[in-house]
């Protein structure tokens, strides 16, 4: 009997007596797993060999989890830090421990809500106290979660509380899947051919340029393929289901007539709020909602137009306008943002400061990305994409501006659109836009819409109505593929396997 060098291989290391998983056999004989496979699936063929398959869950580290295990979990390093400056007697400032641990970014997070979870002591007005008397919920010194990430790193993943694993998984630490296990043992007749011998016949792969040109391509004998053997996936480059989604959304409203607009993510505070009319003592313009950038303010803005604003702001628009009456300064206005919406597009374009004068009706819109000092959480991000758009147009109302959503929303499947009343500085009427998670049944929030004030449109020159809104990108790829974190979709933690196999909605 004539057999390929690997199955030759692989019916001397097999046992009769034993099962022998290919990854162990493709070690001992220092060959490709699949080749191995593939050798194990023609001898099983022939009945020299009995394959069998089952599954088994695979766990390992992911970079932060790997980090962690080097340089211990953040809430350990605090707990440690805290001990060390004496936080069992007083407790001590969260700054000074988030320095002595060595913690940076995000870890301080991470460290804070964890140290609080084990019940490793208290954290009140920005200060830590270590809690010895009580005893903490979790063994510091034995920590399972730190214990794990060292288990999983010398390949014992296998003898883990799976409460512990799911607890790494959540965290982002460790990653587990699905693998299929091959365990090879040898058969009756495997063991037969062997005490007959077998010889090694010299079997080639592919047909080469080489063996063509020579002819020696008659006189080789070309290794089988089997159809059955497993194949490695091979992810192809693709558009990302975020971005397909941006670029429907154009098409969707090129369709309806809109065109698009497009302006700077840095811009000044005067176009990002005053031009809407939002009073510069406004909670949402602080540090705590928006990023300020250490830069020189923006020196040119037009005259006439910084007038204006400040004039609504000031003293209001019309007989009836009675503005804010608090402070408003040039300076505070040209101070720079990344601007928290893409409204600062429109108030560039309604001013005519971008592409001049528009006379009604007009439409237009933007897909963009804007920034805000959110905290994540499975429906908010720093960033994220915002569906601006607006329509000017004589004696406008709000049944226009629901109609408009309920055409645009209907394009992508969803039809169960509803509304609220809301204020806004900036809008009156106001209202918000809900839509029905279809997983989960909940109402999401999935924009803010309205119609102009007065105090907003004079200054602009605009003596009609104009409508808009601000959509999230985001919040409609939920609605659309079922997603219930949006941190699935993008950021450091995104879901690789699931935005590879996400399908296509036309």
């Amino acid at each position: 009997m004539r057999r390929p060098e690997t199955e030759v291989a692989l019916l001397e290391a097999a046992s009769a007596t034993g099962t022998k998983t290919v990854e162990s056999l493709a070690t001992e004989l220092d060959a490709d797993p699949t080749a191995v496979t593939n050798a194990a699936f023609e001898l099983a063929a022939d009945g020299l060999v009995e394959v069998e398959a089952y599954s088994a869950e695979a766990v390992d580290l992911t970079d932060e989890g790997d980090r962690y295990r080097e340089a211990g979990l953040p809430e350990l390093r605090l707990y440690r830090a805290a001990v060390d400056a004496g936080a069992e007697d007083e407790a001590v400032s969260i700054g000074e421990l988030v320095g002595a641990a060595g913690l940076e970014g995000p870890e301080v997070d991470i460290a804070l809500s964890n140290f609080a979870r084990k019940g490793f002591g208290d954290i009140e007005e920005g200060a830590v106290r270590v809690d010895l008397a009580g005893g903490p919920d979790v063994d510091p010194e034995d920590d399972p979660e730190a214990g794990a990430l060292a288990a999983i790193a010398d390949g014992n993943a296998g003898y883990l509380d799976g409460t512990v694993l799911d607890r790494l998984e959540d965290r982002g630490l460790a990653s587990r899947t699905e693998t299929t296990v091959r365990s090879v043992t040898l058969t009756d007749e495997g063991v037969t051919a062997l005490m007959e011998g077998i010889e090694t016949a010299e079997t080639v792969g592919a047909l080469t340029p080489e063996l063509l040109t020579s002819g020696e391509w008659a006189d080789v004998e070309f290794a089988d393929y089997n159809v059955e053997a497993d194949a490695e996936t091979d992810y192809g480059g693709r558009k990302h289901v975020l971005r397909q989604t941006a670029d429907r959304v154009k098409d969707v409203l090129v369709g309806m007539g809109f065109s698009e607009m497009e302006g700077p993510h840095a811009d000044a505070e005067f176009w990002i709020n005053d031009c809407l009319f939002m009073p510069q003592d406004h909670p949402a313009r602080t540090h705590w909602d928006q990023f300020a950038l250490d830069v020189p303010p923006m020196r040119e803005l037009p005259d006439d137009l910084v007038a204006a604003v400040e004039s609504a702001h000031r003293e209001g628009v019309g007989a009836d306008g009675d503005g804010y009456h608090s402070p408003w300064t040039e300076d505070v206005a040209k101070g720079v943002d990344l601007r928290g919406h893409t409204t600062s597009l429109s108030m560039r374009y309604l001013s005519g400061e971008q592409v001049g004068d528009l006379d009604p009706p007009q439409r237009w819109f933007s897909v963009e990305k804007v920034y805000r000092n959110d905290t994540l959480d499975p429906t908010h991000l720093l960033e994220f994409f915002q569906i601006e758009g607006w329509v000017m147009a004589e004696e406008l109302s709000v049944r226009d501006l629901m109609g408009t959503f309920t055409e645009f929303y209907e394009r992508f499947g969803i039809t169960d659109i509803q509304f609220k009343p809301h204020y806004n500085p900036y809008t009156e009427p106001s209202f918000e836009l809900f839509g029905t998670h279809p997983e989960t049944g909940e109402m999401v929030e999935i924009g803010n819409s309205g119609i102009f004030r007065e105090e907003v449109l004079g200054p602009l020159g605009v003596e009609c109505d104009v409508m808009a809104w601000g959509l999230a990108l985001e919040r409609l790829l939920m609605l659309m593929y079922g997603f219930e974190d949006i941190r699935d979709v993008h950021g450091t933690l995104c879901d690789l396997d699931r935005l590879r196999t996400a399908e296509v909605v036309h």
